[in-house]
Order: C-alpha cells, then sequence, then structure tokens
C-alpha cells in the first residue's frame, strides 16, 4: 500500500504539487515581479499597459491577496505531507482530514469561479477566447480544480476509505 492512499496518483500531483505551485507563484508575481500594479490590471483584460503604480489602499489589498495565497500554497503543502507521514497506515483518517480541506477548497472554487465572472464585463463573460492568462487561471483553471476535487468526492480513480463508506454501527450498551 502507498503511504498517502488518500491521495493518489493524479490527485497527489495536482494537490500536492501542481497547486500550491501555482499558488506560491502567484505570491511571488504579487510581491516581486511583475508585481501588484501588474497583477490588478491584468484581472480584466483589455489590452493596455499597466500603470506604473497603484493607490496605497488597492496596492495594500493586492499584498493581502497574495499572502493569501502563500497561506494556501503552505496549508495545502504542509498539512498535506503532515497528513501523509504521520498517517501512513490510516487510509480513513487521512481521507477524512484532506476531505475536509478539499471540500473547503471545494466551495472557495465555486464561489471564486461565480464572483470572477460576475466581475468580468458582460462583453467578456461569454468570450474566452478574449481572455488573457489571468482570466483563464481564475475561471479554466479553477474549474479544473473544481471537478477534480469533486471527482475526488466521487471516488473517480481511487479507493475510498471513509467518504462514500457505511458508517461504523456504534455498539448499544444496555442499561
Amino acid at each position: 500500500m502507498s503511504d498517502f492512499p488518500a491521495l493518489p496518483g493524479l490527485y497527489q500531483a495536482l494537490f500536492l504539487y501542481i497547486e500550491p505551485a501555482s499558488t506560491i507563484l502567484l505570491f511571488f508575481m504579487i510581491w516581486l515581479v511583475p508585481g501588484a500594479a501588474w497583477f490588478h490590471h491584468e484581472l480584466i483584460p483589455d489590452g493596455t499597459p499597466a500603470p506604473a503604480a497603484l493607490d496605497d489602499r488597492t496596492t495594500m489589498v493586492i499584498w493581502q491577496l497574495g499572502n493569501c495565497c502563500l497561506l494556501f500554497a503552505m496549508l495545502s503543502s504542509f498539512v498535506f505531507r503532515a497528513v501523509r507521514d504521520a498517517l501512513p497506515e490510516n487510509p480513513a483518517a487521512q481521507e477524512r482530514i484532506l476531505g475536509a480541506h478539499l471540500f473547503c477548497m471545494t466551495i472557495a472554487d465555486a464561489t471564486h469561479i461565480g464572483a470572477t465572472f460576475a466581475g468580468l464585463p458582460e462583453y467578456l463573460r461569454y468570450t474566452p477566447q478574449s481572455w488573457n492568462a489571468m482570466a483563464h487561471g481564475n475561471i479554466s483553471y479553477v474549474v479544473v480544480l473544481l471537478l477534480v476535487r469533486t471527482a475526488w468526492f466521487l471516488g473517480i480513480g481511487r479507493q475510498r476509505y471513509y467518504f462514500g463508506q457505511p458508517s461504523p454501527k456504534k455498539s448499544v450498551k444496555n442499561s
């Protein structure tokens, strides 16, 4: 048995490596290069160059978003590894802990997609060919994450140990 049966194959590659790496990349892009002004400007594609600077409030919010990206990357990376290392012989416990995290992320994915889609100007909403990499990252990539998280909960491509399993019967004590 693998030391991480609750997160095999594609799920492990995506949730333990690819997603945290892509999220930490956003942190560096916001905080270092190309910077908060570029990130803010790219959220809605319009083909114009990014401004040199943002007002202080907007910069603060973008930096806080970058910090949230760093937090998420660390939670996924470090907590998933801690679960794997602490519970190698307990796939049901692994799955239960991972499921709590993945459930929160599934809700966050759905609301993120909705907020991003609603925030796009109407002329861009239904023309994905007009989207830039940032719009695709915020919608297309997150749709893929949402679908893979849903597939994990459905047990597609993996054995289920906790979710979808009958709950253990509790013995009734006679008083």
